[in-house]
């Protein structure tokens, strides 16, 4: 099996770290990684507006290109050594399918990789970063009146980027499906059988798509989460449903890079 890491991060994200490609790269091939993607968080919709105070959600679509043309020197000049793809988490925005397909259209020849993510939740006339901090989580219950609702807006959003139409480039991996769950130690809650209902016909969704899950495992380094972002069961159907699960740590440091690696190779060697 190659050894990758498929969702990672760089010094294009306005909210991650400063840490060089090269220090990615030499981790990278440190642990024994035989091929990485990085995975930057595209520019989002030019007509939606970024709800979080500093407005730091993804990079700016000026600074595209020259992600772009960094990482294909960087392919060259590590050529034989490692394995380095090109990708973006694309976020999917319910009511922004158009705009993003348009993007796809233009970009997506550049891309040898994509994550279709969930992070914003229509807030009334509004969207709120479901994962921003416990603070606009709460706004989030608040608003719809349940931890329950919030649980059953995120998967119909899911549900319904793994059905949109966003053209021949969309992306093909499903990033991290219980985001949702990103402070679950500070407001516990129980899937409910409807619930459940909903996921599994997201996974049966993903498999007629053709689509893959990002076995992310950056939950466990989140204080309120503790766990991969993806529940057993959910990884049990997956492999019944011969769904790929892709590892990614979600690194927005060099330092995480591989993070929590040998979980994914234990769950692998037990398909």
């Amino acid at each position: 099996m190659l050894k990758q890491d498929a969702h990672l991060h760089t010094p294009f994200c306005p909210h991650g770290s400063l840490d060089p490609f090269h220090s990615y790269i030499e981790k990278a091939i440190k642990k024994g990684f035989d091929s990485i993607t990085f995975t930057e968080h595209a520019p989002l919709p030019p007509s939606f507006q970024d709800p979080t105070p500093e407005q730091d959600s993804a990079m700016k679509l000026q600074d595209l290109e020259a992600y772009i043309t960094k990482l294909a020197q960087l392919k060259q000049e590590y050529k034989g050594q490692l394995i380095v793809k090109t990708g973006l988490e694309v976020d999917f925005i319910k009511e922004y399918e158009e705009e993003t397909r348009t993007f796809l259209d233009c970009y997506g020849p550049e891309l040898d990789d994509a994550i279709l993510s969930v992070h914003f939740l229509p807030a009334g006339d509004d969207y709120i970063c479901l994962d921003f901090d416990e603070h606009a989580f709460q706004q989030l219950i608040s608003i719809y009146g349940s931890i329950e609702q919030v649980y059953q807006s995120y998967y119909d959003q899911i549900h319904s980027s793994i059905l949109s139409s966003l053209g021949q480039y969309k992306p093909k991996r499903i990033g991290h499906i219980t985001l949702v769950q990103k402070f679950k130690q500070l407001f516990p809650y129980e899937m409910s059988p409807e619930l459940c209902q909903k996921v599994t016909l997201c996974l049966e969704e993903t498999a007629k798509k053709g689509m893959s899950l990002d076995f992310n495992t950056s939950g466990l380094r989140k204080t309120y989460a503790r766990s991969i972002y993806l529940d057993q069961w959910m990884i049990d159907l997956a492999k019944k449903k011969k769904i790929p699960l892709i590892f990614g740590s979600d690194a927005h440091q060099a330092e995480d890079l591989g993070y929590a690696y040998d979980q994914f190779e234990d769950i692998m060697r037990f398909r």
